[in-house]
């Protein structure tokens, strides 16, 4: 599996898990939600930024796939977060 089909699951599982988040927030505290507007968005500007460079990414751009996998974590970790406070 190459560095691009991992990060291209990732952010489809982190897509996921927003989706199945957003269910639950949906009567969350507020905390919760300020919380989420914040990874949200997060997630948003990394699915935009890899976009672009999805088709153009090969096996030599790992400091890039470093990178993205960074901003992936913490946006895992802010739903772990939320989570909890569930």
């Amino acid at each position: 599996m190459t560095n691009r089909d991992r990060l291209s699951e990732l952010i489809s599982a982190l897509e996921q898990q927003r989706d199945e988040l957003a269910l639950k927030i949906h009567l969350g505290k507020k905390e919760v939600q300020d919380e989420w507007e914040q990874v949200t968005t997060k997630l948003d500007e990394l699915t935009k930024d890899y976009e672009p460079v999805k088709t153009a990414m090969k096996e030599s751009a790992s400091n890039l796939v470093e990178s993205l996998s960074l901003v992936a974590s913490e946006i895992e970790q802010g739903f772990q977060r939320i989570r909890k406070s569930l």
